[in-house]
């Protein structure tokens, strides 16, 4: 059994840790509303240009345009959103199996790592790594989508890849989050025979010409999707922490409890054996 001493250092131990779980709790709290409210007011938006502009680029697929059609080299652009920091669960871990799990070849897939847990996870598994915007996700803006969609659109022009790739999660309410494996580009037809795939075949008219019409829409789709994936995770990163500390706290509370009742029993085992020691002591003097 552990002496008094272990049991009152294994407590304080735990009651300092105690403290810092209950004070990150409030922070991600804090955090989560502005977040939250974020997230929210660019859900419409962003779950509507992704149909609308999906339906759009479909109707289109006979047209000649760079974005329109798979390059022929074999890489695969994978956007990869997860955080900067650990203590959130299976938060970054699920992102994780999302990409390793999507059945893209290791050496095929490009990685354009959006948060350092996520960069390192991914590097340590020998994938390449092709840049970092971990810092983006300290306060994500409509100006790194920008950045971030230029640069895996040129990669895609260019044919240094033929596919483009989002892996991040949807937050969809405080305690619920759905890690996401989303494909950009090119956009993939629906089965045929659907009501929807014979909607397809219709022709899509533009005004002006095609190509200056995709030129514009397409890398503000890709710009508003990025930066919807970025604020989504952005909650459910802060929701993830909430609920990770919460539970950390709550463990920490159960083992204080559980440490208070052994340090009560030791602590009345020991004054059992001193006055036992004392009576044996007076008998054998007098």
């Amino acid at each position: 059994m552990a002496s008094m001493r272990d049991i009152k250092r294994r407590k304080e131990s735990i009651q300092s840790t105690g403290q810092i779980t209950k004070a990150m709790k409030l922070v991600s709290t804090v955090k989560l509303q502005k977040a939250k409210t974020r997230a929210e007011q660019s859900l419409p938006y962003f779950n509507y240009m992704y149909q609308t502009v999906s339906s759009m680029l479909k109707k289109s697929s006979t047209l000649s345009h760079p974005y329109l059609n798979a390059g022929s080299s074999k890489k695969k652009a994978i956007i990869v959103v997860t955080s900067n920091r650990g203590l959130a669960g299976g938060y970054n871990s699920n992102v994780i199996k999302l990409v390793t799990g999507s059945g893209i070849p290791k050496e095929d897939a490009v990685i354009y790592a959006v948060g350092r847990k996520g960069k390192e996870a991914l590097a340590r598994r020998g994938y390449n790594i092709k840049a970092d915007y971990s810092e983006v996700m300290n306060e994500p803006m409509f100006r790194d989508a920008i950045d971030i969609g230029r640069a895996v659109l040129d990669a895609f022009v260019n044919n240094e890849v033929g596919e483009i790739y989002i892996a991040y999660t949807v937050f969809k309410n405080t305690v619920v989050h759905i890690p996401t494996f989303l494909k950009l580009l090119p956009v993939e037809p629906k089965e045929e025979g659907t009501a929807d795939a014979q909607e397809d075949l219709v022709l899509m008219n533009y005004e002006p010409q095609a190509e200056e019409a995709l030129n514009l829409i397409i890398p503000k789709y890709i710009n508003s999707l990025i930066y919807g994936a970025l604020v989504q995770a952005l909650a459910s990163e802060n929701g993830a922490r909430m609920q990770a500390m919460d539970a950390a706290t709550s463990n920490a509370d159960e083992m204080i409890s559980d440490l208070s009742l052994k340090y009560n029993r030791a602590r009345q085992s020991s004054i059992t054996q001193e006055l036992t020691e004392i009576i044996a002591g007076a008998n054998a003097i007098g």
